[in-house]
């Protein structure tokens, strides 16, 4: 399935006012895990209110012992703190990576903005090496302007 196939369907879920905003977003999560191979794991972070961490909200996959992450550790407290995408093709080249399972080969992580401000994110792991492309960035930057409809 292509990226510009799932943008309707990514479209509809999150103007779906009967579902709750958790709902919208672990629906969104399964898309995307259920139609493209290498997401294995997808997940949305947000800022866990006036502390510099952040917290998982909605997520499909594998359950993580990682629902909170202070700014700064791992790929994803990187982004809470330098607001720019971050993909990475080989985890173990990673220093400051967290590990959430043994299988993860790659990740990538695009941040979620809300009126110029980064209120969360969604985070992608990969158990294929080296997988992300450009095109996944843009479509991924799609998901979370969709996102950001829904949180507003």
């Amino acid at each position: 399935m292509t990226f510009d196939s799932l943008k309707p369907e990514i479209t509809s879920i999150a103007t779906n006012n009967e579902l709750s905003v958790n709902d919208r977003l672990t629906k969104i999560c399964e898309v995307l895990r259920n139609n493209i191979s290498y997401y294995d794991w997808v997940g949305f972070y947000f800022k866990n209110g006036d502390k510099d961490e952040l917290k998982l909200h909605a997520f499909a996959g594998e359950p993580t012992d990682h629902t909170i992450i202070p700014f700064g550790k791992g790929i994803c407290g990187q982004v809470a703190v330098s607001n720019q995408n971050f993909v990475v093709p080989d985890v173990k080249a990673q220093d400051n990576y967290i590990a959430c399972s043994i299988f993860v080969k790659a990740e990538i992580v695009i941040p979620l903005f809300i009126n110029g401000e980064n209120i969360g994110q969604i985070d992608i792991d990969s158990h294929t090496a080296n997988p992300f492309t450009e095109e996944d960035e843009t479509f991924l930057e799609f998901v979370n302007q969709q996102v950001a409809q829904i949180i507003e």
